[in-house]
């Protein structure tokens, strides 16, 4: 993870240029969808602040959080608040959240930190709330391009998700890569959400 966040720091005008304009909007609205009006989100990895911006926008409350210094900066620049500088592996929130949307974040932890970070952002989430994660769709966990990067398949995922007894699956799916040079590319779209016991009573 750490190598990951010094390319991102490394890199930040760079990614933060060539990302801050990409269009996310009909997955964001499909996460949105989950929600209640205003609830509160957070913006794991949050990157250069693009969707952190949109939900903003859109009336919710948005905890935006990224690993890197230099990508804080800019993003809180874009978004008009601060960003929280946080490593994955330092998170430490109590149900305080209705939403995740963890974009292309945790793709870049390895499969022996994967769990344990799950295991901290399913606790920040509130009885009901809802988690959108999305993978490069494959087979690969290693470094590519100066980060690493764990892929998941559909059924891997769904296993994984099926170890926690207090997660739903809401939905998994694939789509191409956003920007039309990578086309080639598939994501892997994961949406759960946290049972909340009160509903099941």
């Amino acid at each position: 993870m750490l190598d990951s966040i010094d390319y991102y720091s490394k890199y930040a005008n760079l990614y933060f240029e060539s990302t801050v304009e990409l269009d996310m909007g009909d997955i964001l609205d499909k996460f949105i969808g989950y929600l209640p009006e205003g609830g509160e989100i957070m913006d794991l990895g949050c990157g250069s602040g693009r969707d952190s911006l949109y939900l903003i926008e859109r009336g919710f409350g948005v905890t935006a959080v990224d690993g890197s210094k230099e990508l804080c900066e800019l993003a809180s620049i874009h978004i008009g608040q601060d960003v929280l500088q946080m490593q994955f592996s330092e998170l430490d929130f109590d149900e305080v959240f209705d939403g995740i949307w963890a974009c292309a974040s945790l793709l870049h932890t390895t499969p022996d930190e994967f769990e344990d970070i799950f295991v901290k952002v399913i606790k920040c989430l509130k009885p009901g709330g809802v988690l959108y994660m999305s993978f490069k769709h494959g087979e690969f966990s290693g470094f590519r391009n100066g980060r690493y990067f764990n892929d998941f398949k559909t059924k891997e995922m769904k296993d994984i998700i099926n170890r926690f007894s207090e997660l739903g699956l809401i939905d998994i799916w694939k789509t191409p890569d956003v920007r039309n040079e990578r086309g080639e590319e598939v994501w892997l779209n994961v949406l759960v959400k946290k049972i909340d016991d009160k509903e099941q009573e």
